[in-house]
């Protein structure tokens, strides 16, 4: 008996001395670390997941960030997405923040939905992945591997145009947008250019983009389900191209430097270790839509502004057409024409801030640390969002307001236009979407004037901005 109540004595003194631990050392501690950005978590496992993506699905994916600046934070507020602890950092100095410290507080991260249609990236970390592949991009990407494809660019929209915007007195412009900057995707990065060769990727290529960032169910008929079947079809693709490439490139048919793909198959790590033929597949697949996907929503939305504003439209068709004319008779577009286009890449500016095919983007925090007096957890996913300085009247006045001028000068203040990103992660293919906009943009008004059908088309994001009916417009070639 007095054993058992000298058990019952030990007992009661180690639960009062955790007790006494949790109550006070727990609580000392909480304060020297800090405290967590205000907010709210939401339901279990799916958080704010629904009320994140539907603000998008309904047309105005700012609601999300601007309710929760207003209720909690200006800067960082926590919630929980796509089935992680987050917080959502907003405003110049919390981009330049995460920007700055890349690979130092913060890595790249991207949900459970992307690293389940892309299996094959998880053999490493997301990080060393990231990093490989910033390596290998610049050289496709510097300025005088971009001066060579202006031509082919050029080449290009003029057979789109000639296909699929010609003789036509009314067409569907984000369809035909994606089709151009696929196809040139296609080209320079695998060289795929026949018409018919690229239109066999371009559906599935659709339905994997829809279900990229979505929340992780697996299930038939969901867009994560169907993203994951589409991305296998693609793959499978992408992996005979790269079979018989290889044998292109042992027979001398295809050239070492030709394109990305047979960079990747050539080019082997410091250790001398190659790529293996999924890991370049799921590689390509990547670039394939990032190289098309959000240059294709811009491409649409300069179609619906200009439509919208005449003067606008006045504007860059003087530009383009002073171009044109300076031109013979079937010579391409040239790097210098490029760099006339300072009007026209203003507007294209103003409409990627209005309508910003980047979001955001998800970080991961590497260490716990301290940011405007809140404490964030190594582990937590961080979102910084382009509509929290976009959309903001305090970095642009007036900011629903259409105003190239906006960019002339030195332009917006640093941090606050960045629909590109920042830092060491900035797109790599920031130059390589200016081209292609531009090159767009010059065949569209040279031929063109046009007026949109749907007056107030509806506009959802998911997960980038587009118009909901594809944007249908009417066609009026200029007479020549």
């Amino acid at each position: 008996m007095e054993f058992f109540y000298l058990y019952l004595f030990c007992l009661f003194t180690l639960f009062m001395s955790l007790a006494i631990y949790f109550i006070f050392y727990k609580r000392n501690s909480s304060s020297l670390i800090g405290t967590l950005p205000p907010g709210k978590t939401g339901w279990p496992f799916i958080g704010e997941s629904f009320e994140f993506l539907s603000t998008g699905w309904k047309g105005h994916p700012e609601k999300f960030i601007f309710d929760r600046m207003s209720k909690y934070s200006s800067s960082v507020f926590k919630t929980h997405l796509l089935g992680e602890k987050a917080a959502v950092f907003c405003g110049p100095t919390c981009n330049k923040f995460l920007f700055s410290n890349e690979n130092k507080l913060v890595q790249a991260w991207w949900p459970d939905s992307v690293n389940k249609v892309f299996p094959s990236s998880t053999q490493t970390s997301s990080k060393e992945e990231a990093i490989k592949m910033r390596k290998m991009l610049p050289n496709f990407f510097k300025p005088e591997a971009l001066q060579r494809y202006v031509g082919i660019m050029d080449h290009i929209a003029q057979r789109h145009f000639a296909s699929s915007w010609e003789n036509k007195s009314q067409i569907e412009v984000f369809p035909l947008a994606k089709r151009y900057t696929f196809w040139l995707a296609c080209r320079l990065f695998v060289s795929v250019e026949n018409p018919n060769h690229v239109a066999k990727f371009a559906d599935p290529f659709n339905v994997l983009a829809s279900g990229l960032i979505s929340i992780p169910i697996d299930l038939p008929g969901t867009p994560f389900n169907r993203a994951i079947k589409a991305s296998n079809f693609i793959r499978k693709e992408l992996l005979l191209n790269i079979k018989q490439r290889k044998v292109d490139l042992a027979l001398g048919k295809a050239s070492p430097t030709q394109d990305i793909l047979s960079h990747m198959l050539l080019t082997s790590d410091e250790n001398g270790k190659f790529m293996n033929e999924l890991d370049i597949a799921d590689k390509i697949l990547g670039l394939l839509i990032g190289g098309h996907d959000t240059a294709s929503s811009a491409c649409t939305f300069i179609v619906k502004y200009l439509a919208e504003l005449p003067e606008i439209y006045e504007g860059v068709y003087k530009e383009q057409m002073e171009i044109a004319k300076s031109k013979a008779a079937g010579e391409l577009l040239r790097w210098d024409d490029i760099q006339k286009m300072k009007y026209s890449w203003n507007v294209a500016c103003e409409v990627l801030r209005l309508a910003s095919p980047l979001q955001g983007a998800f970080r991961e925090a590497i260490n716990d640390f301290m940011f405007n007096g809140f404490y964030i957890p190594k582990g937590w996913k961080l979102y910084w969002s382009a509509n929290s300085t976009h959309k903001n009247p305090e970095y642009f006045p007036e900011p629903q307001k259409f105003d190239p001028s906006r960019f002339e000068g030195s332009g917006p203040a640093p941090y606050t236009f960045v629909p590109f990103g920042g830092g060491p992660r900035m797109c790599p293919g920031k130059e390589y979407a200016r081209l292609e906009i531009l090159v767009f943009m010059h065949h569209l008004v040279k031929r063109f004037k046009w007026e949109k059908v749907i007056p107030n088309e509806k506009i959802v994001v998911d997960p980038m901005p587009i118009p909901a009916k594809g944007l249908p417009v009417r066609l009026y070639p200029h007479q020549v």
